[in-house]
């Protein structure tokens, strides 16, 4: 396969800027990997389609204001730091990224909220990568949530506003998983009232976690699929998650997985019986077609850039020329497109 093969016209119109209230008012196409029908649907109505017995996994992440900008000691040049992950929490060691990166070398000093609050650069690890440690002693969160500002994709086209730090976060995330730099956008379209619902009807509802870092914004850059590698986030599959996941599927039930970044942390943790494992590491699975999914059944996205590694795992579980013939429909029929878009459901 190659990536040219993904690419396909999105107009600039498509792109949704900010989400629908409520969230589960967004639009839902419904896509039958059998018959090839597409319906369209309301995602409130989702819980429709569930049956007792069913599973839906979710990823649990929180996500924290990791953008901040700073001011570089002497120039005053402003700097943009996007804080990746916490290297060494004792030592307050990050790996960040910077813009403009060429201003930002090794030992320069970066300075925010008025000269209070700093990092300085100790090593380069990208080109626009950098390990700084902060000059912070409390809880650097607490720092972060007051000064950060939500990373918001570029594709977004606006600046972060408060009213991002509670939308562009999913419902369900836990205030003990406060670690990625985006949220599981399929995620976003459910309310608390819809998963009551389906826990009323009987479906069981898992949780994993799993850490979305800077693959997120990530553009595949090579032709041949095969060449691509994808960079690693680190996740967790409790014992208890997975014995959800396994009593469904022993029971021949459907089991929903929410968002690709649930996806490449369930297909990295199969047993050879075909069951789910209690797993905790690090994944770099790049799922791409043809690939058999082993755990999914059934698939919750959104509708994706062209060329993404989450648009070819969607062509991978629907099959290239039916998901794009789905694209075609949602980009004629204004399906709103990205994070803050509408869902699609592969059956």
């Amino acid at each position: 396969m190659k990536l040219s093969e993904f690419k396909y016209n999105l107009p600039k119109s498509s792109i949704a800027k900010f989400p629908v209230d409520p969230r589960d008012s967004s639009n839902l196409m419904v896509l039958n990997r059998e018959t090839g029908e597409m319906q369209d649907m309301v995602f409130k109505d989702i819980v429709d389609l569930f049956q007792k017995g069913d599973c839906i996994v979710l990823n649990e992440t929180k996500v924290f204001p990791a953008r901040m900008f700073g001011k570089k000691e002497k120039t005053n040049a402003k700097i943009e730091v996007m804080l990746l992950r916490e290297l060494k929490v004792d030592e307050r060691i990050w790996d960040v990224l910077v813009e403009p990166a060429r201003k930002v070398r090794i030992g320069n000093k970066i300075y925010f909220d008025g000269m209070d609050f700093y990092c300085e650069v100790v090593d380069n690890t990208t080109s626009r990568g950098r390990t700084v440690k902060f000059s912070y002693n409390g809880d650097i969160f607490e720092i972060i949530q007051k000064l950060g500002e939500m990373p918001l994709p570029e594709y977004i086209k606006r600046d972060s506003t408060e009213f991002d730090k509670d939308s562009y976060q999913t419902v369900f995330a836990s205030p003990n998983q406060i670690n990625s730099i985006a949220p599981p956008s399929a995620g976003l379209h459910f309310t608390p009232g819809l998963l009551a619902a389906l826990e009323a009807k009987g479906v069981r509802i898992a949780r994993i976690n799993v850490n979305i870092g800077q693959g997120i914004f990530e553009e595949i850059e090579v032709e041949d699929l095969t060449k691509h590698r994808m960079y690693s986030e680190h996740f967790e599959i409790t014992r208890d998650t997975a014995e959800l996941i396994n009593k469904s599927l022993k029971a021949k039930k459907n089991v929903y997985a929410v968002g690709s970044s649930t996806v490449r942390a369930l297909e990295s943790s199969v047993l050879t019986s075909g069951a789910v494992k209690p797993n905790r590491g690090w994944t770099d699975k790049f799922i791409y077609p043809p690939y058999e999914f082993k755990i999914a059944t059934r698939f919750i996205t959104n509708f994706h850039q062209p060329g993404s590694p989450a648009l070819l795992m969607s062509s991978a579980f629907a099959g290239k020329e039916l998901l794009f013939k789905a694209y075609k429909k949602a980009v004629k029929e204004n399906y709103r497109f990205h994070c803050y878009g509408d869902a699609l459901l592969i059956i």
